[in-house]
């Protein structure tokens, strides 16, 4: 999708490997309105120490990002890196430092070659185009086999506002906010603390809401930039009209991304939904869902298409979550395997096993003790995860 006012930019500057795309510029005609999530690890990288910063100004124009060393745990080198590559942008753009973003993504403990960034950067902003995102969203990619990005359009008072994203993700993904890198521009006029809390509330139900591995991420980022290019009434905090309209197609692109990153997970085969109801609460809901997610027998399980829903209930029992085991019903899409604690029969598990054989399915939990429900996202556990992550940094 083309958004005025946006333009984007990718090139090989050999940070890691020859003759790849890993350093790529998202850049606005205007300084636009910024908000932006970060991982919650108390590993936090340079990056993402800088972004967290400079985004309190609620203004950013340039976004730039590489891919191949992540420059997390590269102390106070790493940090004079993050800066030194944005003063280096800003200059040759022509803009204020403090309205560049960084973002890394790749091998954690190694040191990025500033040389490799004042070399390239001229040949990036020469490059930008309202039609380059496609080679972006390529060159932040690590272990992904796709790129992924998403697009809505919302209409407010008739005015058409666009929403375009792009996301990298497949391994060290159960961010406790957002995939590991993830970007949104928009020509939407929005005031940075509206910004900000749909942004937030968009991540709960979207990157909040997946696992591939249960590991998070020290570089996770989500920003988004709002140039205000629609012209329509700006929304703000008070605008609740605005903030539905928004929000909804803000939380729809960020739910495409998110379950994009699920389906691309390492050596993953399925896309598996894992909904609880009958909690006492949506944290108890959200808790027992990931606790299932993530185990790794469970996810394992999947991989090779076994109902074995003993693995299932095994979770739920050391999720931290109270619950009655006699009560608890599991199924597999439309197959009831379980009712009230009880397995249902070979004819129940045929059934099931069936559904587990689809690329997609649900997992469903009833705990019939409460009213609170909640879905996570997640893939199954193959072969090829472990023989990605065996040797990822070679």
């Amino acid at each position: 999708m083309i958004i005025e006012g946006f333009r984007y930019a990718a090139v090989a500057a050999g940070i890691r490997k020859k003759e790849r795309l890993d350093l790529a510029l998202i850049a606005c005609d205007r300084p636009a309105t910024a908000a932006g999530v970060f991982t919650t690890s108390l590993v936090k990288a340079a990056p993402v120490l800088l972004d967290m910063e400079r985004i309190r100004s609620g203004r950013a124009q340039a976004i730039l990002v590489n891919s191949g060393i992540a420059n997390a745990c590269s102390g106070e080198p790493g940090m004079r890196t993050a800066r030194q590559t944005s003063l280096l942008l800003a200059r040759e753009l022509g803009i204020d430092e403090n309205l560049v973003q960084v973002s890394s993504t790749g091998v954690i403990g190694e040191q990025l070659d500033v040389s490799r960034f004042e070399a390239a950067i001229p040949g990036l902003v020469a490059k930008l185009r309202p039609e380059g995102f496609e080679e972006v969203s390529r060159a932040i990619m690590t272990t992904d086999t796709v790129p992924k990005t998403a697009s809505c359009t919302v209409v407010l008072d008739g005015q058409e506002i666009k929403i375009f994203g792009m996301a990298k993700g497949a391994g060290m993904i159960m961010p406790n906010m957002a995939t590991m890198l993830s970007f949104v521009v928009t020509d939407a006029a929005i005031e940075a603390a509206a910004l900000q809390q749909l942004l937030a509330a968009g991540v709960e139900g979207s990157f909040n809401a997946i696992t591939v591995d249960g590991d998070t991420s020290t570089n996770d980022t989500v920003l988004v930039l709002a140039n205000g290019a629609a012209a329509n009434r700006k929304i703000t905090t008070s605008d609740q009209a605005g903030l539905a309209a928004f929000g909804a197609g803000l939380g729809s692109v960020l739910r495409d991304l998110a379950l994009q990153i699920v389906r691309d997970g390492e050596g993953a085969n399925k896309l598996v939904t894992i909904r609880v109801a009958g909690a006492r609460d949506y944290a108890a809901a959200k808790q027992a869902a990931m606790t299932v997610a993530n185990s790794p027998l469970v996810k394992t399980a999947f991989f090779g298409e076994d109902a074995n829903w003993g693995r299932i209930i095994a979770a739920l029992g050391r999720s931290g979550v109270a619950f009655d085991p006699n009560r608890v019903d599991i199924g597999f899409d439309d197959a009831l395997m379980v009712r009230d604690g009880l397995g249902q029969g070979k004819q129940a598990e045929a059934a099931a096993t069936e559904v587990l054989k689809k690329k997609a399915f649900t997992v469903f939990i009833d705990l019939k003790g409460g009213p609170a429900a909640a879905e996570v996202y997640t893939c199954d556990f193959s072969i090829d995860y472990v023989k990605i992550n065996a040797d990822y940094r070679s």
